[in-house]
């Protein structure tokens, strides 16, 4: 149960990393993310079928959902489309694309495929657990993803992408052109988010062209519940909040699926409960912010 938990909790991180990207970073409500993740997934199954080693199929699924990034950023920037709608177009175009990838299938199995979990399983036979290894090489994964980031974040074009998302009239008033700086950002957040599609594929044994139903909501989720854990304007505790948030989120899930029935609920209930569960962060959130707000204002000002 607890390696389930933290595999899934891991994997996804990657995804509500991308999320973090353009939702807190970028200021931009990306849906593409319900098409790009089942599109890593795609490309991943795809080349593994065809013996394509892992290692190399993993940068090809970062391609492919930088692309679809990219295509909604165009969408936004070129054209003048409202963000949302731009992630719902690409989004939508998203959906025959992955079942061209997947040769007009909508389910391929990866059950007799070797994978790279089942690999690293295998290496590591006799010695270690299984699920504890792909826990180990999941965490390492992530950690190496979680480190570039903070590093990207720390440079001159990192700390343009985060101002461009609080204040874009600062980007144009030093000669920057924010239109590059949000294509580069939506392709960024899109193309980890299909990287975490394609360990999704490799670890549930298939890919399935709805494996990115509610995927935002469920990235949204995780993303409110490591803010409501952790508070901090500091990039390296922002991203450690998300892939927390992440975990637990999956640990929620787990236990309102095996526990729920106590309660007279379904699986047909967590999106549901993913809802109830944003709104809940999202009004404890502000409640804490008014709570805080309020205690400033009654303390009073130090005298010169």
């Amino acid at each position: 149960m607890i390696y389930g938990i933290l595999i899934e909790g891991l994997i996804y991180g990657i995804m509500v990393l991308g999320v973090f990207i353009t939702f807190r970073i970028l200021n931009f409500a990306d849906m593409t993310v319900d098409g790009s993740f089942p599109m890593g997934a795609a490309i991943m199954a795809v080349l593994l079928t065809r013996s394509v080693p892992a290692l190399a199929a993993i940068p090809l699924a970062f391609a492919g959902g930088a692309l679809a990034g990219f295509v909604t950023s165009l969408i936004h920037t070129r054209l003048k489309i409202p963000d949302l709608l731009s992630g719902i177009l690409t989004m939508t175009m998203l959906y025959s694309v992955n079942l061209r990838v997947m040769s007009n299938r909508a389910n391929l199995s990866l059950l007799r495929v070797p994978t790279l979990f089942s690999r690293i399983s295998a290496l590591t036979e006799g010695v270690l657990p299984g699920s504890l290894t792909v826990v180990l090489y999941c965490i390492l994964v992530l950690a190496v993803v979680k480190i570039i980031l903070d590093l990207f974040f720390h440079t001159d074009f990192g700390l343009s992408m985060g101002a461009l998302g609080a204040n874009p009239q600062l980007i144009i008033s030093q000669g920057m052109n924010p239109d590059v700086i949000k294509m580069a950002g939506i392709s960024l957040a899109n193309g980890l988010v299909a990287v975490s599609g394609s360990y999704a594929a490799m670890y549930q044994g298939f890919a399935d062209v709805n494996l990115g139903s509610g995927m935002i909501v469920s990235g949204l989720a995780s993303l409110m519940i490591g803010e409501f854990l952790m508070r901090s304007n500091r990039i390296g505790v922002q991203t450690l909040r998300v892939i927390l948030g992440s975990i637990l989120y999956r640990a929620l899930m787990y236990m309102a699926r095996n526990y729920g029935y106590k309660i007279n609920m379904n699986p047909n209930d967590l999106k549901l409960m993913t809802a109830l569960l944003i709104i809940l962060c999202l009004v404890l959130s502000r409640s804490g912010f008014r709570a805080g707000a309020r205690a400033r204002k009654k303390t009073p000002e130090a005298k010169p």
